[in-house]
């Protein structure tokens, strides 16, 4: 059974520090693009971050300097390391595992930033 399952959202102060962690089960982690995205309320889901198989990052312009992706194949995890953040961050995140034939996604966590 394929699983993603996530942890370390909650609610945080304006300019506070977040880290987001995704476990996979059930499939071959080490061949899958790992992603994160987002969905604010009344909003599309929206990509905040890539780590593909080699390593390779990229950020949507929003988050960068500010987030930083990691992956660990050897504990199937993937991280998302959340720094500087501001209101505009809240929303539900989502981890993304994605291979030529398919893609599987997490349940979802809450990232709330407010004063």
């Amino acid at each position: 059974q394929v699983q993603l399952v996530e942890s370390g959202g909650g609610l945080v102060q304006p300019g506070g520090s977040l880290r987001l962690s995704c476990v996979g089960s059930g499939f071959r982690f080490s061949v899958y693009t790992m992603s994160w995205y987002r969905q604010a309320p009344g909003k599309e889901r929206e990509l905040v971050a890539i780590v593909t198989t080699g390593g390779m990052t990229e950020y949507a312009d929003s988050v960068k300097g500010r987030f930083t992706i990691s992956r660990d194949n050897a504990k199937n995890s993937t991280h998302l390391q959340m720094d500087s953040l501001k209101i505009e961050d809240t929303a539900v995140y989502y981890c993304n595992a994605e291979y030529a034939f398919g893609s599987y996604w997490s349940q979802g966590t809450q990232v709330t930033v407010s004063s």
